[in-house]
C-alpha cells in the first residue's frame, strides 16, 4: 500500500470502529409520569385500571417496589436529571409560575442530558419541563439538542394555556421558540415529536426524556376511556383520573410501537417512573389516584407522597419478570445509566448510587446503607433501614391536615402504612435519626 493511501485506510478503519461502537451503545428513554399514584398500574397492584403498556415495561425488566422520589414536581425532576437531592441541585421547591421566577435548576449543574451529549448521544426533551425559565435553565441550555413542550407545571391539553390565578398565558415551545397548535391534544403532539426524533436518530445512540404531564390535572381523558370506566362503575373522582391514566398508557403504547417498528426495542433502555404520589388538590377533584395501603399523597413525605412506581427495561441485557424490594431513589438513575452505557462520570458530588449490582443480583443490599434524607417545606425525613423519622409531618391524603406530633417514627417493615407513631417508644432510634438529619443539613450547607 502506498504512503498516500495508508492515512486514508487508517482513517477509514477509525470511522468504521467508531460506527460499530456507536451502534453498540444502548439508546435510553426515560418516561417520567406526573402525579401517578404509588400503586396505579396493574403491575403494582391496581385491579380497576387498564395499563397494558406500562405493565409491558414493568414486566419486561426489573420492577422496584420500594422506589422513592421527592413529594412534588420540580424537586423530583431536578433530582432525576442531576443525581442530587433537590437541595444540593439548587431546586428545593417548585420552579414557580411566573416567567420572571428565578427558581429552578441552575445552569451550572451538570445534567443527565449533558452527560449523554458529552458521550456522543443525540438528546431530546419531550413534554413537561418545570425546571426554570431563565435562559440558562431552559432545556436547550441544559444539554438537550431538541426540546418540545411546556415550561410551567401544567397546561390545558388542547389550548396549551397555563390557567391559574392570572394572567393566563400560552405555554408551548419548540427549541425555545413559542409555537401555536390550538386544538391539538398535547399528549398526541408529544408522541408525534418523539416519533420524528426517533426516525431522524435511529442510526445513532440517543437519549430521550419523555416527560409526560399526565395524569396531572386537568383530567382530560379520551372519550373511550371515560365511557369505559363509567361502564365499569368506577366512582368519582377515580373514574376521571383512571380515564386520563389509561389515555396516558395509550400514548406510551404508541411510543413503544414506534420503537418496535424501527427495530430499536431490543437495544433501548427504558425507565418508567412517576415524579411523586397522586394529587389531592382541588383541581384534581381532591383525588382519584391511589397509594394503596400507604399513607399520604403528593406534597407530603409520608410514603404515599414519595414512594412511586418505577421500573427499568432493556431486553438485550436485563431479563424480564424481576422484582426488587430494596430501597432506591430517583437520584440513582444518573450513575446507573452511566454504568449501563459505559460513560465516565464524576460521582463525588452525587447523592445517587449505581443500581447495576442490584439489578444484576436480587440478593444485593440497598446501595444506601448509610440512610437517606428528604426535606420539603417544614417537613423532613431521615430514613435508615426499616426506620423512618418524619419531622413536622402532615398528611395530604386528607386535605384538612393538622398534626400535633412534631416527630413521627415508623417501622416500615411492620407498619408500611405509617399508622402507629413509635417516637415515644424508641427514643434512641429517634436520636440517631435526628443526628442523621442534622449531619445531612451540615453537609448540604
Amino acid at each position: 500500500m502506498n504512503n498516500i493511501l495508508k492515512p486514508l485506510f487508517a482513517l477509514t478503519l477509525f470511522f468504521e470502529a467508531f460506527l460499530i461502537h456507536a451502534a453498540d451503545k444502548p439508546n435510553v428513554i426515560i418516561i417520567y409520569t406526573d402525579d401517578q399514584g404509588t400503586v396505579d398500574m396493574n403491575a403494582f397492584g391496581a385491579q380497576d385500571l387498564a395499563t397494558p403498556n406500562m405493565d409491558r415495561i414493568a414486566k419486561s425488566g426489573v420492577r422496584f417496589t420500594q422506589f422513592y422520589a421527592s413529594p412534588i414536581c420540580s424537586p423530583s425532576r431536578a433530582s432525576l436529571l442531576t443525581g442530587k437531592t433537590p437541595q444540593r441541585a439548587g431546586c428545593p421547591g417548585n420552579a414557580g409560575a411566573s416567567i420572571e421566577s428565578k427558581g429552578g435548576v441552575p445552569g451550572s449543574e451538570y445534567t443527565m442530558a449533558e452527560m449523554f451529549k458529552d458521550a456522543g448521544y443525540r438528546t431530546a426533551h419531550i413534554g413537561k419541563w418545570h425546571l426554570g425559565y431563565q435562559p440558562d435553565m431552559l432545556p436547550n441550555a441544559q444539554g438537550f439538542d431538541y426540546s418540545f413542550g411546556h415550561l410551567v407545571g401544567c397546561i390545558d391539553n388542547f389550548s396549551h394555556f397555563y390557567y391559574w390565578n392570572g394572567p393566563n398565558r400560552h405555554d408551548l415551545f419548540r427549541n425555545g421558540k413559542e409555537i401555536h397548535l390550538p386544538g391539538e391534544f398535547f399528549p398526541d403532539l408529544m408522541v408525534k415529536e418523539a416519533s420524528q426524533f426517533l426516525e431522524e436518530n435511529k442510526e445513532e445512540p440517543f437519549f430521550m426524556y419523555f416527560a409526560m404531564n399526565m395524569p396531572h390535572y386537568p383530567y382530560q381523558g379520551d372519550e373511550k376511556w371515560l365511557e369505559y370506566y363509567e361502564e365499569q362503575g368506577v366512582p368519582y373522582p377515580r373514574n376521571l383520573y383512571a380515564a386520563f391514566l389509561s389515555t396516558q398508557d395509550d400514548r406510551i403504547g404508541m411510543l413503544l410501537k414506534k420503537l418496535d417498528d424501527l427495530g430499536l426495542t431490543e437495544n433501548t433502555i427504558i425507565i418508567l417512573q412517576s415524579d411523586n404520589g397522586h394529587s389531592t388538590e382541588e383541581r384534581a377533584h381532591h383525588g382519584g389516584g391511589s397509594a394503596g395501603l400507604y399513607r399520604g399523597a403528593k406534597q407530603c413525605v409520608f410514603e404515599g407522597g414519595i414512594r412511586v412506581p418505577a421500573a427499568i427495561s432493556w431486553p438485550a441485557k436485563i431479563p424480564g419478570g424481576q422484582v426488587r424490594d430494596q430501597f432506591a431513589v430517583n437520584t440513582d438513575w444518573l450513575p446507573t445509566l452511566a454504568d449501563l452505557c459505559e460513560i465516565k462520570l464524576d460521582r463525588k458530588a452525587l447523592d445517587g448510587k449505581s443500581l447495576v449490582d442490584l439489578i444484576d443480583d436480587e440478593k444485593t443490599k440497598t446501595k444506601h446503607q448509610d440512610g437517606y434524607c428528604w426535606s420539603y417545606n417544614k417537613m423532613w425525613v431521615a430514613r435508615k433501614g426499616k426506620w423512618k423519622l418524619i419531622g413536622n409531618p402532615y398528611d395530604t391524603s386528607d386535605r384538612d391536615y393538622e398534626f400535633s406530633e412534631k416527630l413521627f417514627l415508623a417501622n416500615l417493615e411492620e407498619d408500611p402504612g405509617e399508622r402507629v407513631n413509635l417516637a415515644d417508644k424508641y427514643p434512641k432510634v429517634v436520636a440517631q435519626l435526628e443526628k442523621q438529619y442534622a449531619d445531612w443539613l451540615k453537609e448540604i450547607d
